[in-house]
């Protein structure tokens, strides 16, 4: 098999990918976790099994290729077990896993779900490490402790770097071991390419669709596979002890439909969060707008707050345009400024 260099030269050669000197800075990284791996583990009654290599964790801007990147190493893996996940949805599954094991009545229900994750994979490869929420941080210290003592080789990909992790949290000081910890067993790298790939991909593109028909939700598929690169995993965000499912997620980005955001009763804490933990959001099927949907309007009112001051990528699908949006009933002058922000957030260069 070859390279993770020679595979980047040969998509360069074939015009699927322009050479970028950060990108490639990076390759050698990967090649030696791979080497590594790829060296079978020798074991016996007196051979001491080595050491694993160090891990990754790169970080850098929205849309200068990480994951791109890291989906191109975890598919050169060959054999070796190893799994590529998204942050939030691993925490969820250990959570769920943990709540299993109390139920045995073991006395630590870390140790049994990082034994069980150790002897299904050698790597994990993990796409937006954030941690934003105190059960998370809380646990997640012992559970990579488990992990590298096992023998688990983590890569991740962060838009942060890892000082800046569960900045200002609740206890962040009960936190800090882990960010130790991940300079000692991880070797961290900027990716600090100049270029955001994913707003030169949508330079110049229709980011608004109107009115909502077979066609523009065509196009909204056809943007979603272009730009998420696959089909998205729910995405669950804890917001006050709640729990909010956004359907889909993949690499920052995330897709719902109008009535899942706004026609359930979410207020800006949860939208906040939702602005917290992606870069693009997908609305799907805003509906016109007026005295027969006036909760439904304010929450969107909120929403497109939420969106702007994050600086969130939309692209959506709407009855029509903003200024149509909302015609009649109370509310259509304070509507008014967030028809003006939709406005402003179809501008080419707009969120980076």
């Amino acid at each position: 098999m070859p390279t993770l260099q020679e595979t980047y030269d040969d998509l360069i050669a074939q015009g699927k990918l322009t050479a970028d000197p950060a990108q490639q800075a990076v390759l050698p990284e990967f090649d030696r976790i791979r080497t590594a791996l790829l060296h079978p583990v020798k074991k016996g009654l007196f051979r001491k099994a080595p050491e694993p290599p160090r891990g990754l964790y790169l970080w850098g801007g929205v849309g200068r290729g990480k994951s791109m990147l890291m989906d191109m190493f975890v598919d050169h893996m060959g054999d070796i077990p190893s799994r590529r996940v998204h942050f939030h949805a691993f925490m969820q599954e250990i959570h769920s896993a943990m709540h299993e094991a109390r139920k045995t009545g073991v006395d630590d229900a870390i140790a049994p779900v990082a034994a069980e994750v150790a002897e299904s994979v050698r790597l994990l490869a993990f796409d937006e490490m954030q941690i934003t929420d105190i059960t998370d941080a809380m646990i997640v210290g012992r559970l990579f402790q488990a992990l590298f003592a096992a023998g688990v080789v983590v890569v991740t990909t962060s838009n942060r770097v890892p000082d800046d992790l569960y900045k200002d949290g609740l206890n962040r000081n009960l936190f800090m071991p882990f960010i130790d910890l991940i300079k000692d067993r991880m070797v961290v790298h900027e990716l600090a390419s100049p270029r955001d790939y994913r707003q030169d991909r949508l330079a110049g593109s229709q980011v608004y669709f109107t009115p909502v028909n077979a066609e523009s939700r065509a196009t909204m598929d056809a943007v979603w596979n272009d730009l998420a690169g696959g089909p998205g995993a729910p995405l669950i965000l804890k917001v006050k002890g709640r729990e909010v499912e956004i359907p889909a997620f993949r690499n920052g980005m995330a897709r719902a439909g109008f009535h899942g955001l706004c026609g359930k009763p979410l207020g800006a804490a949860d939208y906040l969060a939702l602005a917290d933990a992606v870069r693009v959001l997908l609305l799907d099927d805003i509906p016109q707008l007026g005295r027969s949907n006036f909760n439904e309007a304010k929450r969107f009112v909120t929403l497109i707050d939420a969106l702007y001051e994050a600086r969130v990528r939309l692209i959506c699908s709407a009855a029509a345009v903003p200024e149509m949006l909302y015609l009649e009933g109370e509310g259509t002058f304070e509507f008014e400024r967030t028809a003006s922000r939709l406005r402003e957030m179809q501008a080419e260069g707009w969120g980076s």
